[in-house]
């Protein structure tokens, strides 16, 4: 490949990096400058990331807007950032997620400041570059860079036990990602390149052969540090401690971003690298997935503490992003690459109501509430709209995604459509927990005199909430510029799973099974 120019991916991947070194060098008493200077940032890297999106061709499959150069040529290493409809949603995600994070951060973080929001700006950047990363080291190197302003944000602004969970996150997502490790470099050494479209290439041509059980041990070689990350399950237990220890940003972020970059590692890498170990590993894949929705909601509705009843939420809802990408269709393609845009919005969305609540009365308690919604009444329906977005009510965000995974996952050739009837149970759960907590936090009367003065929302708070509600509508009621955006990309990854249909005669009619690849009406 040729050289090319610097591209609009290229300047919203580092743009967060500019403001960080405009913030290094602020003094550390000016803590009001640099909480505008980062939010600042934040916001102008998500209007360029608006331009990109504005630039973005649907109607092409392909990489677009790339930036290319020949980084260590003779380890076959090149600098490749581009977007195609697998990845531009989750960039602008990304983007719009950031500005959220730093502005309902100016009131609770007031020790370290400058640190604090270095971290944000160095995360930001991070995971972006996952995100468009096309080259497997410098997606290595970007996936092992988010590890280090996360442990730093849970560990030094977290909670009673933050270093326990600090600790803990890095360690389980370290150990995954070393797995990942010699596979990348097994894919290097045999196909003299690390670029995934070289990589494409000699596959698709026969230059890149795999040995008997080789690509079974890539794939989890890979599925390691992605399965940590997602988290699957039984690969969560460190979810619920970053999650409860974390500072609400480091939830928003955690839940809103940072999980996504697992189950795009497996729509990006392991279904086209390895698509016959994606084949024969879907069932596998799919019991643990739907095992996930169902202990993760199991285990929420079982929590007295809201943060944790929310952080377990994120096992369940995750599980049905991942049966949607094993069922290897496109409708199931398309329903987890959103399904991953709506658990940003409404999980992010979960953790800031936790983080309001918690400012006011520094505690994470069900039983320390109740009547919420007498006392402050803007919070309370924005806090129920969240909650029913949640738990997939028609009309808003997490419907759309659900339904089109359970469509993916029923038409599937690869799965059984069991999964699909547990699956369909895990909803129903997600709605008794999530009404339970709702009622007793913010349902009946004011059962604690410390509740019957809490101010309502102020004006962070409320830009933060009315920005992801807006998107929650937006999704559920107008999803089609979404599955737009996809379609091409998705459709194209699909058909490399395509079962050819047997045509077998039964009383002498031709049977011939649903193919799992069918268009979505309307869309």
């Amino acid at each position: 490949m040729e050289n090319t120019p610097i591209t609009l991916v290229t300047v919203v991947t580092f743009l967060p990096i500019l403001g960080l070194l405009i913030v290094l060098f602020l003094d550390e008493k000016r803590a009001d400058t640099i909480r505008w200077v980062t939010f600042g940032t934040a916001i102008v890297t998500f209007l360029v990331s608006v331009g990109m999106l504005i630039a973005f061709d649907p109607a092409d499959p392909g990489l677009q807007m790339a930036t290319y150069y020949n980084w260590i040529p003779t380890l076959g290493m090149s600098f490749h950032l581009a977007v195609d409809g697998l990845s531009v949603l989750l960039v602008m995600l990304t983007t719009f997620i950031m500005p959220i994070a730093v502005v309902i951060s100016f009131d609770p973080i007031q020790a370290r400041v400058k640190l604090y929001y270095a971290m944000l700006l160095l995360i930001e950047t991070a995971m972006l570059g996952v995100f468009v990363a096309q080259d497997l080291f410098l997606f290595y190197i970007f996936w092992e860079f988010t590890l280090v302003p996360m442990y730093f944000l849970i560990g030094i602004w977290g909670a009673e036990r933050r270093i326990y969970a600090a600790v803990k996150f890095f360690l389980y997502t370290m150990a995954g990602s070393l797995l990942m490790l010699l596979a990348i470099l097994w894919m290097g050494a045999n196909a003299g390149t690390f670029n995934m479209t070289a990589l494409l290439d000699k596959l698709a041509g026969g230059e890149l052969v795999y040995p008997d059980g080789a690509e079974t041990l890539l794939f989890l070689g890979f599925a390691a540090a992605f399965a940590v990350k997602v988290p699957l399950w039984p690969f969560h237990s460190w979810l619920p401690d970053a999650h409860y220890e974390a500072p609400t940003a480091g939830s928003v972020i955690l839940a809103g971003v940072l999980l996504k970059l697992g189950t795009y590692g497996f729509v990006r890498f392991n279904l086209p690298l390895f698509p016959q170990a994606s084949k024969d590993l879907a069932p596998l894949v799919a019991v643990l997935a739907v095992i996930g929705i169902i202990y993760g909601a199991w285990v929420s509705y079982a929590q007295k503490d809201v943060k944790k009843l929310v952080a377990y939420s994120s096992v369940s809802h995750l599980g049905f992003v991942m049966l949607g990408i094993f069922a290897l269709n496109a409708q199931g393609v398309q329903g987890g690459i959103l399904q991953m845009v709506n658990h940003g919005l409404s999980t992010g969305a979960l953790f800031v109501l936790v983080g309001v609540l918690y400012e006011r009365r520094h505690t994470k308690l069900m039983s320390d509430f109740g009547g919420i919604w007498q006392v402050m009444p803007v919070f309370g329906t924005l806090s129920l709209i969240v909650v029913l977005s949640s738990m997939g009510l028609p009309g808003l965000n997490g419907f759309i995604g659900e339904f089109t995974i359970l469509l993916g996952a029923m038409g599937s050739g690869f799965i059984s459509g069991w999964f699909t009837v547990l699956a369909a149970a895990g909803v129903i759960l997600a709605a008794v927990y999530l009404l339970f907590m709702f009622g007793k936090v913010y349902m009946g009367p004011v059962t604690h005199a410390e509740n019957r003065r809490l101010p309502d929302l102020n004006w962070k708070e409320m830009l933060a909430l009315v920005a992801l509600v807006v998107m929650i509508f937006w999704i559920g009621l107008y999803p089609a510029p979404f599955f737009g955006v996809m379609d091409a990309a998705a459709g194209s990854l699909a058909q490399t799973f395509t079962v050819e249909a047997p045509v077998e005669a039964v009383a002498g009619r031709p049977v011939v099974p649903i193919p799992p690849v069918l268009a979505l009406p309307g869309y």
